[in-house]
């Protein structure tokens, strides 16, 4: 089995700092059904930084990092949902779900965690050693 990891960590103040600065920065980068999730939260912003360290996260594993080529549209493409019980479940589409199938990636697996400060997610991808 073939497996790809990536993992960052977002400063919440910072992270709330940028949004302040840019009234379109959470439209631009995260899914409707995304916003109307951290939305819902208590703290809305905890909850973005946390989805926005698992877009990172996932680029990293894909070893596209947030430059090159399809990168303009990446971070919809990735998108980090809770399931039912909670836990964080992600899905990959468009120029990021290409790179998946061409890699025959077939499992996603995200943990995302927060403290006061901070916001931390890591991403591993699998698929067939075939590759």
């Amino acid at each position: 089995m073939k497996i790809y990891q990536g993992i960052d960590i977002v400063e919440i103040t910072r992270f709330r700092k940028m949004c302040d600065e840019n009234s379109m920065f959470i439209q631009d980068i995260f899914t409707a059904k995304e916003i109307d999730y951290c939305e819902s939260r208590k703290d809305s912003y905890m909850h973005f930084a946390g989805r926005f360290a698992a877009k990172e996260a996932g680029l990293k594993a894909l070893g596209m990092g947030m430059s090159g080529a399809g990168i303009d549209n990446a971070f919809k493409e990735i998108e980090t949902l809770p399931t039912a019980s909670g836990r964080p479940e992600l899905s990959f589409s468009g120029w990021t779900g290409k790179i998946c199938r061409k890699k025959q990636i077939n499992q996603f697996t995200v943990s995302i965690s927060h403290s006061a400060n901070y916001a931390v997610a890591t991403v591993i991808l699998s698929g067939p050693d075939t590759v």
